[in-house]
């Protein structure tokens, strides 16, 4: 191989970049903005849900109890109910998330130490909203007995007796924020994008203007198209990982706890793999329009479904795991957590690294495989 040569291939291609400054823009800076878009869009925290309560006690305590759930930015009191009928109005059309129903005599039965039965009508149609929703609601009540109940024992002179005392400890995101759990998915779904599509429009081009033919009866070999083809983008995504990194950084609080040095040379694998799809997608398409419509469907898709940026992959059926290694972005997903959010080193994470080259190999060899036959039928 020669280094002139790959030079001269490097240097006509970024000069193509710089002549087109519409798609170097793109390319820059639609990552760090994809980012923010769904940094902020993507979000399974709930807060604020809002709730209706039908109120047919109508004491003070009962007032208590919905301001003690009120007072967190957990629910937002959207108003009381008159009339039994208009609960299923307020569910229909989505005026509250929740209705709370307390019962006649509640304050009463409270303090007359009996069971009482408050009800809680969810809005079942989103599944996870309910279930947040659920345990919110459970974790009020906790707090609401507890409070009472010690100042009942306080009254009179009991001090109360925990046997075990339940204190967790969330390690690597006390705050339990969703974003932060979502950044590292969204680093590698951008960078397999942007990495797939621009490799191989970059290839495709060439077929498409004609000047392939010229490349081909050229002493440049294969080996030194693909690398001074692929090394600008492989530079330029480097760029937008960084940039992607700082924009997380100022905007999401996701810190890089671990070596950014064993981030830099994971991201440089997974980018060789990304590359690895664009040139398999330029071996089988003719024209930049099919070049792109295949590179979005092999890049995208995965990437979001079955990479586990969102979907748990443990969750899923053995067969679909399975389907889940067409996409380099699964075992980046794994590396940039580890590195990003628990900070650990690459005993935790070298089977994804082996994995990455695997699936790169793998790609480079589908895609000789298919431009030697197309070169025996022409």
């Amino acid at each position: 191989m020669s280094l002139h040569r790959l030079f001269a291939i490097t240097k006509k291609e970024f000069k193509h970049l710089f002549r087109d400054i519409r798609m170097l823009s793109i390319l820059i800076f639609f990552p760090a903005f994809l980012l923010v878009v769904f940094g902020y869009a993507i979000n399974f925290d709930v807060h604020h849900v809002r709730i209706a309560v039908y109120d047919s006690d109508k004491t003070n305590f009962g007032r208590e109890f919905i301001n003690s759930l009120t007072s967190t930015d957990y629910f937002s009191l959207v108003g009381y109910i008159q009339n039994e009928n208009e609960i299923k109005t307020i569910l229909d059309e989505k005026i509250a998330q929740c209705v709370i129903v307390l019962p006649e005599n509640l304050s009463s039965e409270f303090y007359s130490k009996r069971e009482i039965k408050i009800q809680f009508l969810i809005d079942g149609v989103d599944g996870n909203t309910a279930v947040i929703v659920q345990n919110y609601v459970n974790a009020a009540l906790r707090e609401f007995n507890l409070k009472h109940t010690n100042l009942t024992l306080a009254g009179l002179g009991i001090k109360q007796y925990n046997p075990i005392n339940f204190n967790p400890l969330f390690w690597y995101n006390p705050e339990l924020k969703t974003t932060k759990f979502l950044i590292p998915g969204l680093i590698a779904m951008i960078l397999v994008i942007t990495a797939v599509i621009s490799v191989s429009l970059s290839l495709v081009r060439e077929k498409e203007k004609g000047t392939i033919e010229q490349i081909n009866v050229s002493p440049i070999k294969s080996l030194e198209l693909l690398l001074g083809k692929t090394t600008p983008y492989l530079l330029l995504a480097l760029l937008n990982a960084a940039m992607i990194l700082l924009v997380g950084y100022f905007l999401f609080d996701v810190e890089v706890k671990g070596s950014l040095l064993l981030l830099f040379i994971t991201t440089l694998i997974f980018l060789f793999a990304c590359t690895s799809i664009g040139i398999f997608v330029s071996s089988i398409a003719d024209s930049m329009q099919v070049a792109f419509s295949i590179a979005t469907f092999a890049s995208l898709l995965p990437s979001v479904i079955l990479s586990g940026f969102i979907f748990p992959i443990e969750s899923m059926p053995v067969a679909i795991q399975i389907i889940t290694n067409i996409t380099p972005a699964k075992f980046f997903i794994v590396i940039l957590r580890a590195i990003i959010l628990r900070g650990v080193g690459l005993e935790a994470f070298w089977k994804q690294i082996i994995f990455l080259i695997l699936f790169a190999m793998i790609m480079i060899g589908l895609s000789n495989v298919v431009l030697m036959k197309k070169e025996k039928a022409t």
